[in-house]
């Protein structure tokens, strides 16, 4: 799974890589947690546009906002079947940007934080999925990460990882084409290229903690 990601990055490096002409006002942040709000990158009128949405999808035909419709992940093998995340993927898909992410190795009972980047990308993209949720005087856009098989440097810590999008497959992802969808289930793969990790303190197990510190090595 993905639990826990930073971001950054500077904005004018996030305008770039992702083709923005405007960006949310968003601050540096090492520790980004469910249910808080994350940058999404979205396709609207044409343009790619970033807005702050509520990590955790809501489905839009949920009666209300239980935390068991409240999804921080979705499994790239059951994506476009199964019915919390069908809709979406035909139609409402996003890029989440990110510099890093954690992911925790079982040893000895405990669980040992891992911090893991990608060398030659100073930010990259997971894959999305995001809805839009209306409610008693309350209206909620809300996102989810896909995840997959580790790749193989990753295995020997957690046998799952977020989908990180190649940049020259952006477009494709976030514009679906109506029966292609076989073709960008095959974007939904564990990442190809080199990666980075090391492992770092366990302040960054609590969900409040933020800070540079939390993704230097120990």
């Amino acid at each position: 799974m993905c639990g826990r990601f930073s971001l950054h990055t500077p904005p004018k490096v996030i305008k770039q890589v992702f083709n923005l002409e405007l960006l949310p006002e968003i601050q540096p942040r090492y520790n980004i947690a469910p249910s808080t709000p994350i940058l999404v990158v979205r396709k609207i009128d044409g343009k790619n546009r970033a807005d702050l949405l509520r990590w955790g999808l809501i489905p839009h035909w949920a009666k209300e906002k239980k935390s068991s419709y409240s999804l921080i992940n979705a499994r790239a093998e059951t994506v476009s079947t199964k019915s919390v995340f069908r809709e979406s993927f035909k139609r409402r898909r996003c890029l989440i940007p990110a510099d890093g992410f954690y992911e925790w190795k079982k040893l000895n009972g405990k669980k040992e934080p891992w911090y893991i980047t990608i060398p030659d990308q100073e930010v990259f993209a997971f894959a999305g999925l995001w809805d839009h949720w209306e409610g008693p005087g309350e209206t909620i856009e809300s996102t989810t990460i896909i995840v997959t098989e580790a790749c193989d440097k990753l295995r020997h810590i957690h046998d799952r990882m977020p989908v990180i999008v190649d940049r020259i497959d952006f477009e494709r992802w976030l514009v679906p084409v109506a029966g292609e969808e076989k073709k960008e289930l095959e974007l939904l793969r564990p990442w190809q290229r080199e990666i980075s990790l090391h492992r770092v303190s366990s302040a960054v197990n609590k969900a409040t903690a933020e800070g540079q510190e939390l993704i230097k090595a120990v």
